[in-house]
């Protein structure tokens, strides 16, 4: 039965515009396989991904290829240092745990003329003694001294007593 829209028109307009459709193509191309397709292919991504997401759930955030055991926490006293190297063998870092019971890391060059840094428990500051460069304790900023930049942060986590040094950052300003 024709409806009110073809009433108007010719029965040779109506076979003129299925003319250009080919039934091949249009089982190929129709919107139900592009559908088919794209769920296929979400399932066999989301199936792809479950080892790694049980993986991820067993994982207890321990293990890491950037974390580096430093020191265990009863073996450092408020008021102390301790030096280790980080994230390399030879690049060497300084650990203070401050006399407020505060963990802080630092490399152990001064950005000056790459000397070392020592920790004075006294001032509770940092020391470069090759040109008398005074570093904060809490930031690594320059206090005093021809050092211009602070030193570059190491990133800490204690876990079950132990710290650990995990990660470094280099700040400008």
């Amino acid at each position: 039965m024709p409806n009110k829209e073809n009433k108007g028109k010719k029965t040779e307009d109506m076979i003129n515009l299925v003319d250009n459709l080919n039934q091949k193509d249009d089982l190929n191309y129709n919107r139900r396989a592009f559908l088919k397709s794209a769920v296929g292919a979400s399932i066999t991504l989301g199936l792809a991904t479950i080892p790694f997401s049980i993986k991820a759930m067993m994982d207890d955030g321990v293990e890491d290829e950037n974390r580096v055991e430093i020191v265990d926490l009863e073996n450092l006293p408020k008021g102390t240092s301790v030096n280790f190297n980080y994230p390399t063998e030879h690049e060497p870092a300084i650990l203070v745990h401050t006399p407020r019971g505060e963990l802080k890391a630092y490399n152990n060059k001064c950005t000056h003329l790459q000397c070392p840094v020592f920790y004075e428990k006294e001032n509770d500051t940092l020391l470069c003694p090759c040109h008398k460069g005074y570093f904060n304790v809490d930031s690594g900023h320059p206090e005093a001294g021809p050092p211009q930049r602070e030193l570059p942060l190491i990133e800490l986590e204690v876990h079950n007593g132990t710290v650990y040094a995990v990660g470094r950052k280099i700040r400008h300003g």
